[in-house]
């Protein structure tokens, strides 16, 4: 499923109305049929419930509108309160607005704060709470007696339903502008949104779910929709046939005297993914540690600094043993000891493969983005918001107030894919096209994640022969599944990497298990209306 920025939204609707004759009454009474349904369908009855419907002025409240009417004609006592003034209703709001007039519906204009105290004691006794004040448009800070009845609204006890978006979350980046509705159930209309997806503003959402009021298909699958929930593709069964080379080679460049569970995760987690043969190069007293745990690896150790790193010295000898591999990870706990930093640096311009760099190798990067944009093979950069914000030269908050810009310049500067790794890690091509991925809990914040998530990546590309984007993104799916499948065992609080590595193979057999279900709903986490 695509994605549609608010902007695209707007010519997806323009689009409607006018190349296709589907009038903007009828695409608000669609969206108000929908939301109402929704409603209906998670409550069972609203015969005799108590509806409080908050309406602004523009096009969020006559969708709120169109609710209220249909509410009320299946029995529902609805109360509407008019936060934003019935007079700036255009032509499309206002019949809805008479609408509800004629059949007498209560309505309150909450235009002063002298009426602030009556619309709270409508909200403490409502059984239900419809949010239609704004529409994913809203670009400035949420202020006045907006903000204090979006207050009152989240301190009810009842439950909230958000029309397209919590009001108060930005349509395109997910930011909380000053205050926002947390509502228990979103429903949005013809694509999501990123605001839907993105943190913070998908923590406010509650369940969401998508209804396309009508829209023709191809609507939906214009090549000018750059934005894209993660594709799920079924994944091969294994070959009776197979064998250790024909299921993966890959080598992974890590770990440092500091550093010594890293390698082992990343070089693991390969294995886990369904590779074959795991190379870990690493200092050798790295290596005689990870031997202990990790008897199937093939280890490669390497000269080191005085301080435990890898020397520059390798480089020969690490490029020689990559022409033999599908694929080289470089970075995991390799540590920022600048001799280090050089031999990262000149493998990163040498390495005929396909390539991922992680954690300390995005440090050899920053100030040399040049070699990145020079190489020839596959490239995955998988960096946090720290690490990108090094890499781009900006802050964190920078990157975290818009991150699909974020990723989407880091790949364009690079030439490379970008991982942005964070709650519905996003995935980047240099074109400008990013997935969101809807795997993954707040347990997975935790040392050793990231490596875990580069031995599965490569594990999807050299064992389990996606091409290279795909890879990429199932990589970030199964990586959050397995997460998921952890999380359901032992809790959130307390998941520790290992945990993660350890469910890779139940992931893998649950995805080929469940592939169809859970492309068709997303993982479960989006309601196709």
């Amino acid at each position: 499923m695509n994605v549609a920025t608010v902007a695209q939204m707007r010519h997806l609707d323009h689009t409607a109305i006018q190349r296709y004759g589907i009038s903007g009454t009828i695409l608000m009474e669609n969206a108000g049929e929908a939301v109402y349904y929704f409603i209906k369908q998670k409550l069972g009855s609203v015969q005799g419930l108590d509806f409080v419907v908050l309406c602004g002025s523009g096009h969020n409240g006559g969708d709120g509108l169109v609710v209220a009417r249909k509410l009320r004609s299946m029995q529902a006592r609805v109360q509407l309160v008019c936060v934003g003034n019935p007079q700036k209703f255009d032509a499309t709001v206002r019949p809805f607005y008479e609408m509800t007039q004629k059949i007498g519906l209560p309505v309150l204009l909450a235009l002063e704060d002298e009426v602030l105290p009556q619309v709270a004691a409508l909200l403490d006794d409502a059984d239900v709470i419809i949010d239609a004040l704004f529409g994913t448009g809203l670009s400035r800070e949420v202020g006045g007696r907006y903000a204090q009845i979006i207050g009152m609204m989240n301190d009810a006890a009842s439950p909230v339903f958000s029309i397209d978006i919590p009001s108060g979350v930005a349509g395109d980046t997910g930011q909380i502008l000053g205050v926002a509705v947390q509502a228990d159930a979103t429903i949005t209309f013809g694509l999501p949104k990123p605001g839907n997806l993105i943190y913070p503003g998908a923590a406010y959402g509650g369940e969401l779910a998508v209804t396309h009021i009508s829209f023709p298909p191809e609507l939906y699958e214009q090549a000018s929709l750059h934005l894209a929930l993660t594709p799920l593709a079924p994944m091969p069964q294994r070959r009776a046939d197979a064998h250790k080379g024909s299921v993966g080679k890959v080598m992974f460049v890590a770990g440092a005297r500091q550093y010594l569970g890293a390698p082992y995760l990343a070089a693991m987690a390969f294995l886990r993914a369904g590779g074959g043969l795991s190379y870990l190069a690493t200092p050798e007293q790295v290596a005689s540690f990870v031997a202990t745990r990790g008897p199937e690896l093939v280890l490669m150790p390497q000269q080191a600094t005085s301080a435990g790193t890898l020397a520059v010295d390798n480089v020969d000898a690490l490029l020689a043993a990559a022409a033999n591999m599908q694929m080289v990870s470089l970075g995991s706990g390799i540590s920022l000891h600048p001799e280090t930093q050089d031999l990262a640096r000149a493998l990163v311009a040498a390495l005929p493969v396909p390539l991922l760099v992680d954690g300390d190798g995005l440090s050899a990067m920053v100030g040399h983005l040049p070699l990145l944009q020079a190489r020839t093979a596959p490239t995955v950069l998988t960096p946090h918001a720290g690490e990108l914000a090094r890499l781009l030269g900006r802050s964190v908050r920078d990157i975290q107030q818009d991150r699909v810009a974020a990723a989407q310049e880091a790949a364009a500067q690079t030439g490379a894919l970008v991982v942005l790794k964070g709650p519905h890690t996003l995935v980047a091509t240099p074109d400008g096209h990013v997935t969101f991925n809807l795997s993954g809990n707040a347990g997975m914040a935790t040392a050793g994640s990231g490596d875990v998530l580069t031995g599965i990546i490569a594990g999807m590309f050299a064992a389990q022969h996606y091409d290279f984007e795909r890879a990429v993104q199932m990589g970030v799916f199964m990586h959050g599944l397995a997460g998921d499948l952890a999380a359901n065992e032992l809790g959130e609080s307390g998941l520790v990497a290992s945990d993660i590595l350890a469910h890779v193979p139940a992931a893998i057999q649950y995805y080929r298990q469940h592939q169809p279900e859970i492309a068709a709903t997303y993982y479960g986490r989006l309601t196709v209306l």
